[in-house]
């Protein structure tokens, strides 16, 4: 994950602030189409200081709905 933030020009953690975990994501998922909502999730917990599995179902929730809004995206 660190090597595609990289990549796609997000190389500090300021960086990943500024754009938050779905903008991130976003670029991503337009340099590889196979990204899944586990790198979504990874994304909100390390903006969020915890791993994935700990973020609560709410935040989860909010993120499944942006995912299958966004998932079809090339």
């Amino acid at each position: 994950l660190e090597e595609q933030l990289n990549v796609a020009g997000i190389d500090t953690p300021e960086s990943l602030r500024e754009l938050g975990s779905r903008e991130a994501w976003l670029k991503l998922k337009h340099m590889d189409p196979s990204v899944n909502i586990t790198r979504l999730y990874a994304l909100e917990g390390a903006l969020r200081g915890v791993r994935w599995h700990a973020l609560d179902g709410p935040v989860k929730a909010d993120l499944k709905e942006f995912y299958q809004s966004h998932k079809g995206l090339q």
